[in-house]
């Protein structure tokens, strides 16, 4: 495992492109600490993110792996570019040739990308250590470690999102054409989800229906491990309820969302080596 991420580190090292991606994924996660800045005093009006609470413990976990997971696109570029390099430089024949079997090829891509995704789950975990430390109203030891499950759910979920990234990067060769493969993939889902929407529209209750189909693909998949924070909030629940709504959504990272995950993130690990075990390179 190590010598295979050796060779990848040592490819990623001079890659330009690569390093500044990077450099640019990892600056933005810190710059989730400048939310506590966003300060607004005009007249009678005073508006402070840091003091509504979203860098309490144990809600922090949550608010800045879901925030935090919007950026793995930069990473996901330097995946796709790392694949689609090795067909422009043929660095994957020289591989082979080398001595290196296309099993521990795709290996060794994918403990990259174990890498990059754990790297940058103990980066958001310092992160919001340091701003739960500083802003938290809650700062017990047990409440601090509760809810450490969305740092579980954010790294499965860059681990199979990277590994889709790795398979389109394999199947397209190029890395603009990986990305947009993406993004075609994410219309159809979002297009599936209105034909059920359409289809399911007499039920009885259409959204769980429809829930209960999408769960098993992807990204629908993908997005449900870590559910959208911000009507958790305390200020905005006191709002609905003076308004007369209700919020009785869920926010567990579920086993079943992260099964499916787990299980996508297999198939397309397994894909990405069948595609180069057939392909003639």
């Amino acid at each position: 495992m190590l010598r295979l991420l050796t060779i990848e580190f040592h490819k990623l090292k001079h890659n330009r492109a690569s390093k500044v991606l990077s450099l640019i994924y990892f600056g933005l996660l810190t710059s989730i600490a400048l939310i506590a800045a966003i300060k607004f005093d005009i007249g009678p009006i005073k508006f402070h993110l840091a003091e509504m609470g979203i860098f309490n413990f144990p809600y922090i976990w949550h608010f800045n792996t879901f925030m935090a997971s919007i950026l793995k696109f930069f990473l996901l570029l330097v995946i796709v570019s790392m694949m689609a390099n090795e067909y422009s430089y043929k660095t994957l024949k020289q591989n082979l040739i080398d001595g290196l079997s296309k099993k521990e090829f795709i290996l060794s891509k994918f403990y990259t990308v174990i890498a990059f995704a754990l790297t940058s789950t103990i980066f958001v975990f310092v992160v919001s250590l340091v701003l739960g430390l500083i802003y938290s109203d809650y700062n017990e030891f047990a409440i601090i470690v509760s809810d450490l499950k969305y740092l579980l759910a954010f790294f499965i979920k860059l681990v199979g999102f990277f590994s889709m990234g790795l398979f389109f990067g394999i199947l397209v060769k190029r890395s603009a054409f990986a990305v947009g493969a993406l993004v075609v993939w994410f219309i159809a889902e979002s297009m599936f989800k209105g034909y059920l929407f359409w289809s399911f529209k007499d039920a009885e209750n259409t959204t769980n229906t429809v829930d209960s189909i999408m769960q098993f693909l992807p990204l629908e998949a993908m997005a449900n491990l870590i559910k959208e924070p911000f009507s958790r909030l305390g200020a905005v629940r006191s709002v609905a309820n003076q308004v007369g709504e209700n919020f009785t959504k869920s926010y567990d990272v579920e086993f079943t969302s992260i099964l499916i995950v787990s299980v996508w993130t297999f198939v397309f690990i397994y894909l990405s080596f069948a595609l180069l075990k057939k392909r003639d390179l």
